[in-house]
């Protein structure tokens, strides 16, 4: 009996092969590219926010800060929405879950993969107002899953620290964005997608309101 001739294996299977190997590759180079950058954007940042806040300290620049942050209470949201994308505006601490990340101005992708962004056209840390500040469930955020009516949140800028205390957590859908809307009142409004533990892009959002103590 004549032996069978192995089959010679198809040259689009071998293409396939080294292409999954290829992306795969560069997924995982650009998720690691992601967590490095991220990292060093914010130590970096919050080296810079505490070198800062330091000499704002000494008598001379209180005196300058005291000027900024009363600029600052003057704005209108027209005003508001001319800060320029990827401003660092400070940093959210929630000691109890353990955050403490900086603030950029702006919510495009790059912002959001490096720290959490403030809304544009909502207030700004300090303004009478709907500071409105959004993250990532699944990085910077993911810890609000654990946050609890009446735990202190605190916005530190180089005008002050602003403290605020959890009145609510509710989920929204994604279109639904009266949670943006500006107040009468010092409020503060956390936002991020929901289910946490969802894959893909989560359908809906996780809002956490409140208010300035």
């Amino acid at each position: 009996m004549i032996p069978l001739a192995p089959r010679a294996k198809l040259p689009a299977l071998q293409h396939s092969r080294w292409l999954f190997l290829a992306l795969a590759i560069a997924s995982l180079g650009y998720v690691a590219f992601s967590l490095v950058d991220a990292q060093s954007f914010q130590a970096y940042e919050n080296w810079r926010l505490n070198h800062a806040a330091r000499n704002a300290r000494q008598p001379s620049a209180q005196a300058e800060s005291k000027v900024v942050s009363a600029s600052l209470s003057l704005r209108d949201h027209s005003q508001r929405k001319t800060l320029a994308l990827g401003s660092v505006l400070g940093r959210v601490e929630i000691g109890r879950i353990g955050v403490a990340v900086i603030i950029v101005e702006g919510t495009n992708g790059k912002t959001l993969r490096r720290a959490v962004g403030h809304v544009p056209g909502t207030a700004l840390p300090g303004e009478r107002g709907n500071v409105a500040i959004t993250g990532h469930r699944d990085t910077f955020f993911r810890a609000l899953r654990n946050i609890r009516e009446d735990d202190e949140i605190t916005l530190m800028t180089l005008n002050g620290s602003y403290r605020y205390r959890v009145d609510s957590m509710k989920v929204v859908e994604a279109e639904d964005t009266q949670v943006l809307n500006d107040s009468d009142e010092s409020i503060l409004t956390l936002v991020t997608c929901y289910p946490f533990y969802f894959v893909g892009p989560a359908p809906k959002r996780f809002i956490v309101r409140a208010h300035r103590i």
